[in-house]
């Protein structure tokens, strides 16, 4: 095998893998578009579900929450909300693990997107 033909099956071989690490990026992008996230409250009165982007695209509220103080309300639904997020962050990380991968730079930069935008704090953990 000459130089040229040794170099010409390592420019094809490198072509194919990157051909293939951007076929799995279209299906993450695929695949995170589609997900969503939920939360609620620990009695269940606040229910959010948010969008792959991380928007609020339903919240329900019962009647229990008519006992709670307009600020108290405000800060639990702010609380199911990052939950949620957290929710769709952990769908995320599923998704680069089943398709790029954690070690790739698509990977990398699709969990750190999501962990930078939606911090969990430790109340959301204990939530």
């Amino acid at each position: 095998m000459s130089d040229v033909d040794a170099a010409e099956e390592w420019l094809d071989s490198w072509v194919g893998q990157v051909n293939a690490q951007a076929q799995r990026s279209v299906e993450l992008s695929r695949r995170v578009a589609a997900l969503t996230g939920s939360a609620e409250s620990r009695d269940g009165a606040i229910r959010v579900t948010v969008g792959s982007a991380g928007q609020v695209e339903r919240l329900e509220l019962d009647d229990r929450v008519r006992e709670l103080s307009g600020p108290r309300l405000a800060q639990e639904i702010m609380s199911v909300m990052r939950r949620a997020q957290a929710a769709l962050s952990g769908q995320v990380a599923e998704q680069v693990r089943e398709t790029v991968g954690e070690d790739t730079e698509t990977g990398r930069a699709v969990l750190h997107s999501f962990d930078s935008r939606f911090p969990v704090s430790r109340e959301e953990e204990d939530g």
